[in-house]
């Protein structure tokens, strides 16, 4: 893979959790799948992936504490020289937090989706989740541990960002990444905010990030790129980053070795245990279009911003049951597109002869 290799992956560790999050990717159990990677599984497939790039490995579930090998898998990986950041569900006390950063963890992702008890747990549906977050965070701080909190945007919380903010800030937390939600798993289209309000939030967190002395981030939302682009008057080749980047420098390998280009794309790639990551990466029909924006159809085929956005592959796969189909959720109207100009003719569909 060399200089194309992936920047981030994220491993599903576990399908077990405590947690019944409205959410969720995931569809969590309370036990672990007695088919999930192996230990030695585990171990191989970050063998592989750091024989060709030193990715940010992210381990996430379910609850990755939930597994019985987690440390020792954490610490292969960071001996291997992958930064190993891992998703937890936020019941972290001293001693845990001291064990991850012992096992080469670090950084800690935790969700805060409610400014108050209330909101957060009704959405995480534990009682007691919020209290349990933020004992979370003081044990990290304790343990000298660095920890983000991350927060998905539904309208359940869409009009509580601004108190979200300001608690993450309080907290020492040592960025806020904000999630826009894609409905996947239990996550229906009901849970979404319009397209309005989410250029609404983008807009948000373009002033707010001028002002935070905190990087405020977004995730699942390529076309924050093109705001960025707006806002300086830019011109659409100036280099921000890859936009989408579902197979284009990021994928997931979920609990049984299932390589996808994210989590919310539910098209597998191929699996670990068939065949090696690096070759599934590399050189997969799949991923191999996903990084050819021809490929995209209606207005993101037509956008000027298409090399820096591409529109997210996930939502829009979840909304038409096409991933290269145009972004749902960007209000932009390109200008070729705008008056009586129509769009150009779909391409045949890349995705249903894999």
């Amino acid at each position: 893979m060399g200089g194309n290799g992936p920047v981030l992956v994220a491993w599903e560790s576990t399908k077990a959790c405590r947690f019944v999050c409205r959410h969720c990717r995931a569809e969590a159990q309370f036990n672990p799948d007695s088919n999930q990677l192996t230990t030695l599984e585990a171990k191989r497939f970050i063998d592989d992936i750091a024989s060709t790039a030193k990715p940010t490995l992210i381990i996430t579930g379910g609850d990755p504490l939930l597994r019985d090998d987690i440390y020792e898998v954490s610490r292969h990986a960071d001996r291997k020289g992958l930064k190993v950041v891992m998703a937890l569900n936020g019941n972290i006390d001293s001693k845990t937090a001291s064990t991850l950063a012992s096992s080469g963890v670090r950084m800690v992702s935790l969700s805060i989706d409610g400014s108050t008890p209330k909101i957060h747990d009704e959405f995480r549906g534990v009682e007691g989740a919020f209290d349990m977050a933020l004992r979370s965070t003081e044990s990290m701080r304790a343990q000298g541990l660095p920890f983000r909190i991350l927060t998905t945007v539904t309208n359940h919380n869409l009009r509580d960002l601004g108190n979200i903010y300001s608690l993450v800030d309080d907290l020492g937390a040592e960025s806020w990444d904000i999630f826009m939600l894609v409905p996947t798993g239990r996550a229906s289209h009901d849970m979404e905010i319009s397209p309005a309000e989410y250029e609404v939030v983008l807009k948000f967190v373009h002033g707010l990030s001028h002002r935070s002395e905190i990087p405020v981030k977004v995730t699942c939302a390529p076309h924050y790129n093109r705001l960025l682009l707006q806002s300086v008057g830019g011109a659409a080749q100036t280099p921000i980053s890859r936009g989408c980047m579902a197979g284009n420098g990021f994928c997931f390998v979920s609990h049984v070795g299932e390589v996808y280009g994210c989590g919310y794309l539910p098209i597998p790639a191929g699996n670990i245990r068939k065949k090696s990551f690096s070759e599934i990466y590399s050189s997969s029909p799949l991923f191999v279009q996903l990084r050819d924006r021809r490929l995209l159809k209606g207005k993101c085929r037509l956008c000027s911003f298409r090399e820096v956005c591409g529109g997210c592959r996930a939502r829009a796969y979840s909304t038409y049951g096409d991933a290269f189909a145009e972004e749902p959720y960007c209000t932009y109207q390109p200008e070729r597109q705008r008056g009586s100009v129509k769009t150009l003719p779909d391409q045949p569909d890349q995705v249903g002869s894999l």
